[in-house]
């Protein structure tokens, strides 16, 4: 019965935060369209539209993977629907790994209507190389911090292997 109970809270609450999500989601969109409607967005209302913080949006406007934003009389920064769909562009890029650099070529492809299909393929294959490279370099790295605890589980005054190894390594560097 108590177990059945905790079960019905659960679903209770899932579904209490699947509707707020739906609420909060219905919301940014009307949000959106509201700013969207000929006067385009001030940076919170950007960064609601297009899941980017405020600051990433600044910094991607420094780094010129965005255009400088329109400005108010006011000086207030200005979003229109291209710079929110440029944002979201970036957001998902930046989500899978991509450089600053490898994010403003994809930004020069996205945008180049006679682009080649193999040129972004190329691109997205390097990374996902390199994304294997630094995959196994610190599946190495887990591995070996695992076994120096290992090898350090007693709680003797002996010494530790995990100090030894650094230690010895530090004395080598300073060789």
């Amino acid at each position: 019965m108590r177990v059945a109970r905790r079960d019905d809270d659960f679903h209770a609450r899932t579904r209490d935060t699947a509707t707020t999500m739906r609420d909060k989601l219905a919301r940014v969109g009307r949000q959106t369209e509201t700013a969207m409607a000929g006067r385009g967005m001030n940076i919170g209302e950007a960064s609601a539209a297009c899941g980017v913080s405020a600051k990433m949006i600044r910094y991607y406007e420094s780094v010129s993977l965005i255009r400088p934003a329109g400005r108010t009389a006011a000086g207030y920064r200005r979003y229109d629907d291209a710079d929110i769909r440029t944002l979201r562009f970036l957001k998902r890029a930046r989500g899978l790994g991509f450089s600053v650099e490898q994010m403003r070529d994809l930004l020069a492809l996205w945008r180049d209507e006679s682009r080649s299909k193999a040129e972004v393929r190329e691109l997205a294959l390097s990374h996902a190389e390199a994304l294997e490279a630094k995959a196994r370099e610190i599946n190495e790295i887990t591995r070996a911090l695992r076994d120096l605890a290992r090898r350090c589980q007693s709680n003797d005054a002996d010494g530790c292997a995990i100090i030894d190894e650094l230690a010895a390594t530090s004395r080598q560097v300073m060789a």
